[in-house]
């Protein structure tokens, strides 16, 4: 399981370079950024390293900074993975609200998945029980 940094952004012009210069001017490095929106606001998840300080330097920034717990799973980078781990997950008939994918390097990618935390034990037995390994942050900055 790794933390993930969930930042609520008006939707104006130049706020997503806001957020991410401050980030950047507190040297907190980004491996994976996604954004889901509506007319007024955006949802920003972003893997980082270290989700604690950037929260505090987003607040005082100004911005609406959150943690989440999600489960990140590391998956061969090629046609079916992601299908096979996620029937995998379904027979135990968990929810997923959300997810993303991203490419670690050339032959692996790593799904991001988030969980109820009432499912999570149950979710991550399914993961590692069809062969796939659960990733902490560490395995995705080394």
């Amino acid at each position: 399981m790794i933390m993930q940094l969930t930042v609520f952004l008006e939707n104006s012009e130049g706020r997503l370079a806001d957020l991410c210069r401050t980030l950047a001017d507190a040297n907190i490095n980004m491996s994976a950024l996604t954004i889901a929106e509506t007319s007024d606001y955006g949802i920003v998840r972003i893997i980082c390293n270290d989700v604690f300080r950037a929260v505090d330097v987003l607040e005082d920034a100004g911005f609406r900074a959150t943690k989440t717990k999600v489960l990140a799973v590391e998956l061969p980078d090629r046609p079916g993975a992601l299908a096979e781990m996620l029937e995998a997950l379904d027979s135990t008939k968990v929810n997923i609200e959300y997810g993303y994918c991203f490419q670690s390097n050339g032959d692996v990618a790593i799904d991001v998945l988030k969980i109820k935390p009432e499912d999570r034990d149950k979710a991550e037995a399914a993961i590692a029980g069809a062969g796939f390994k659960l990733l902490h942050y560490d395995d995705i900055a080394s």
